[in-house]
């Protein structure tokens, strides 16, 4: 069996490591959400920064197409989607994690600081988002894309670290979704969760993760559900590996993760948290480049009838036909030979994804 290893979101510029120690309040968020006060615009001497403010006019509210919000676009993948939207007419909304990324971003795309583990924040976001499109409009797409991932072993892993990990993957989501759905039930919109294919087929030292990711799969899920009567589609992206940045970044933070283990800790879990770190590394020059998975994630928004659920990738695809296909014993066998850690053959053969731009 030739066994290749995918991570959920690519490299570290779009990943929270959390180390093995109590972690310190506040800090440490990424993608989509910034350590910082509120952002309340409503809130006296509080100002949000956006690009447009900084431009001096909203240049999203200029469109008279279709509009969409997006979490976590101020770099990876969220970016790229942001700019395949504005691209193709749509007034884009999002979400950033620092003021440089709001500086830089492009002036098609209205990006304002947000920590979406704050519901006020979110729900001050989602007001400006309103008021910049203005007359009653609703908005059109709303692309949850937003996460952090919290590796290491279970037995290890804080819980606070945990935590927050549902904190942000799981009702900072849902606080999202549920601040927009007014706005999307008057333009009969539609919901893109970007999810990971270890929501279906978790890994060692992957957990918190996975089970994020899963919880939110079953909340879209519902979200279908009660959300259909008002016209609102959801769609699940199930991402394989992507590469948006540095390999060798996710290699230092794995790193970090391994040097702060106790001496019992190593002991109990160094060797087999090293082989897995030495395979994730391998894997990391593989899979869909950012702007390929944008543009496959833009595809699944766009796409009339909608799919439930869908692959971003050709790993993600054969991994969730494995996961339909394959019995428990021969996936269990799967999720240790992907992470370096079985031998033998599971009756499955994971092909490496060939790189795209």
């Amino acid at each position: 069996m030739r066994a290749a290893l995918r991570t959920d979101y690519g490299d570290v510029d779009k990943l929270e490591i959390r180390d093995v120690r109590e972690p310190e309040p506040g800090r440490g968020e990424v993608k989509g959400h910034v350590a910082a006060s509120s952002i309340n615009p409503h809130a006296k001497g509080t100002q949000v920064m956006t690009n447009a403010t900084r431009d001096g006019h909203n240049a999203a509210v200029e469109q008279v197409g279709r509009s969409a919000a997006i979490t976590g676009a101020g770099s990876g993948l969220g970016r790229d989607i942001a700019l395949g939207l504005a691209e193709k007419g749509y007034a884009v909304f999002g979400t950033a994690m620092t003021d440089a990324e709001v500086q830089a971003s492009d002036s098609r795309v209205s990006l304002s600081l947000c920590d979406i583990a704050k519901e006020q924040d979110v729900k001050a976001w989602a007001g400006s988002v309103s008021a910049a499109l203005g007359d009653g409009r609703g908005l059109d797409l709303l692309i949850s894309n937003a996460g952090i991932l919290t590796p290491g072993p279970l037995e290890v892993l804080p819980l606070d670290a945990i935590r927050r990990e549902f904190e942000v993957n799981v009702f900072g989501a849902l606080s999202v979704v549920n601040a927009f759905l007014p706005a999307l039930r008057r333009a009969r919109g539609r919901i893109v969760q970007v999810s990971t294919w270890t929501a279906s087929l978790p890994l060692p030292f992957n957990g918190p993760s996975g089970a994020s990711k899963a919880a939110m799969e079953v909340f879209a899920t519902v979200y279908r559900a009660e959300l259909k009567r008002f016209g609102i589609d959801v769609v699940i992206a199930a991402a394989g590996n992507m590469r948006t940045g540095g390999p060798e970044k996710t290699a230092a933070a794995l790193s970090r993760v391994a040097d702060r283990m106790t001496a019992e800790q190593r002991a109990l879990y160094g060797e087999t948290f090293g082989t897995f770190t030495a395979a994730l590394n391998g894997m990391q020059g593989s899979g869909l480049g950012s702007a390929a998975a944008a543009q496959r994630v833009i595809e699944l928004a766009e796409q009339v009838p909608p799919q439930s659920i869908a692959p971003v990738g050709a790993d993600a695809d054969q991994i969730l036909r494995f996961v339909r296909e394959k019995s428990d014993a021969e996936l269990d066998t799967l999720r240790l030979q992907l992470a370096g850690l079985g031998e033998g053959n599971a009756g499955v053969q994971v092909a490496t994804t060939r790189r795209q731009p």
